[in-house]
């Protein structure tokens, strides 16, 4: 079973940054990808980026690039997501998982985006 535990999260002001960082099981087997969903207060879980966990090669949802970026440190099982220039609309808990859908993630991060 999959144990994933995210950290990182909290209050920033518009314009902000953050980083989030996830640590635990799923980064070694099979598994060769790793991803950031998250989930907005009234929404369904989003798909924001995700890595590829051998070459360290990311793809992104069109709403981030340029603002945030996916790192792991494969030795360390650790997942990062380097967030800046943050709006309100990314206000959301941000969980780590090991499907795209996010069905295999952790217990989340909130970040909130707030003046």
């Amino acid at each position: 079973q999959v144990q994933l535990v995210e950290s990182g999260g909290g209050l920033v002001q518009p314009g902000g940054s953050l980083r989030l960082s996830c640590t635990g099981t799923g980064f070694t087997g099979s598994n060769q990808w790793m991803y950031w969903v998250r989930q907005a207060p009234g929404k369904g879980l989003e798909w924001v980026s995700g890595i590829h966990l051998p070459s360290g090669f990311p793809i992104e949802a069109n709403f981030v690039k340029g603002r945030f970026s996916i790192s792991r440190d494969n030795a360390k099982n650790t997942l990062y997501l380097q967030m800046n220039s943050l709006i309100s609309e990314d206000t959301a808990v941000y969980y780590c998982a090991t499907d795209q859908e996010g069905t295999a993630r952790g217990k989340g991060t909130l970040v909130t985006v707030s003046s």
